[in-house]
């Protein structure tokens, strides 16, 4: 068994929409966000982190106040929206409205131009999660991600079907807990 805690990057200097894999920094209300969100939380026996820093900066910070070994795990970074990255919903709706609709309906059957097919996705997300229960089972880790990542393994451990994925909301600095049992089954903490 291993005990996942999932915590979103808070706000980013380049604000809301689709971000993917563009590498934006934390704004200092993210910072506090991200503080807040940790306040009373742990304990932790490690952090993992995806490498973009609006992660990676503040996993540093908690690693090292609360003297825990950090992994960055390259795999848990969110999905890459091609084209669409750096834009808004809003501003896709003004340019490219059925393909988002398409998206939003469908996700696993439209992947935005240049993007990341969500299969894909989905595939080394689970991939990483499984390496970290061969190497850390038994053990409690807060992983430092992205909406994305939270929203395909919440879908799972809440049994939904897999393209309803993009219905879950996940705010800045929200955290959940997982439970990854030695079958592989995910199953939401309170």
């Amino acid at each position: 068994m291993l005990e996942l805690e999932l915590l979103r990057h808070g706000e980013t200097e380049q604000g809301g929409g689709l971000r993917g894999s563009l590498d934006d920094a934390l704004t200092v209300q993210g910072w506090a966000q991200l503080r807040t969100a940790v306040l009373d939380a742990g304990p932790w026996d490690r952090l993992i982190s995806s490498p973009l820093q609006r992660c990676a900066r503040f996993a540093e910070e908690v690693a090292a106040a609360r003297g825990l070994p950090l992994h960055y795990e390259a795999d848990l970074q969110e999905l890459h929206f091609g084209d669409w990255e750096g834009r808004s919903a809003a501003q896709l709706m003004e340019t490219d409205a059925e393909a988002l609709g398409r998206f939003w309906a469908d996700p696993y059957g439209f992947t935005p131009p240049n993007g990341e097919p969500l299969l894909r996705f989905e595939n080394r997300v689970l991939d990483a999660v499984s390496r970290l229960h061969v190497a850390y089972a038994g053990q409690r880790l807060l992983l430092v991600t992205h909406g994305g990542v939270m929203r395909l393994l919440l879908a799972r451990a809440r049994g939904l079907p897999r393209q309803d994925l993009l219905q879950i909301n996940v705010g800045y600095a929200q955290r959940f807990r997982l439970r990854l049992d030695a079958d592989g089954q995910l199953t939401e903490q309170a």
